[in-house]
């Protein structure tokens, strides 16, 4: 992509990298059990109804976090309680190492999921599904480019 066709030239910023995903949850601690437990985020700050886990450095001292919301504690903080949702996945970034080491953990403890490859950009995907339903993807970068 050029400068030209790139819109934060065209605006004088840039956004440059997650700050926060936010879940409401229906099952707070369930969420909360897959989320520490089955993909091992640290617990940055448990707020009594809200969770914030650590998903690494981000910008400028911002840490990149992934924040859980209990739905029925915490109605009356930001967005208002949605029936259904338009998310369609969250993707957390790890090596490929790391990426082969949860396949691992995963096959030993039960955890269902899938690979699937990008090949036209190098990623490949492990996904599996949180306790509320949410498609969970473990993304890695430096496979090989297929097309």
């Amino acid at each position: 992509m050029s400068t030209s066709e790139n819109p934060a030239s065209e605006r004088g910023f840039s956004i440059s990298g997650l700050g926060e995903i936010a879940i409401r949850c229906v099952d707070f601690v369930a969420m909360s059990a897959f989320y520490r437990d089955v993909l091992g985020l640290e617990v940055l700050a448990d707020r009594n109804g809200l969770i914030f886990f650590r998903l690494g450095n981000g910008v400028e001292g911002h840490t990149s976090v992934l924040a859980l919301f209990d739905a029925d504690r915490n109605r009356d903080r930001g967005a208002p309680h949605a029936a259904t949702s338009t998310l369609h996945h969250i993707a957390l970034s790890l090596s490929q190492g790391d990426q082969q080491a949860a396949c691992r953990w995963f096959d030993a403890n039960a955890v269902n999921y899938r690979i699937e490859d990008f090949g036209w950009i190098g990623w490949r995907g492990v996904f599996a599904t949180d306790p509320d339903g949410n498609t969970v993807e473990l993304v890695s970068a430096g496979w090989p480019v297929t097309g």
